[in-house]
């Protein structure tokens, strides 16, 4: 994961898992809506699975 998408993931959460699918991005999103550190902390999880 190069330092980049980690920056993104803590800046703007669902845009860092666009790539990752619609589900994902939806999971992030609903995640960064109910408060932000979730929604980091899973962006960071789906980001940096293989």
């Amino acid at each position: 994961m190069s330092v980049w998408r980690v920056i993104l993931c803590v800046i703007f959460p669902p845009l860092a898992v666009i790539d990752k699918g619609c589900g994902s991005v939806i999971i992030v999103f609903l995640l960064t809506l109910c408060a932000w550190v979730p929604g980091v902390i899973g962006a960071l999880i789906i980001c940096n699975r293989n």
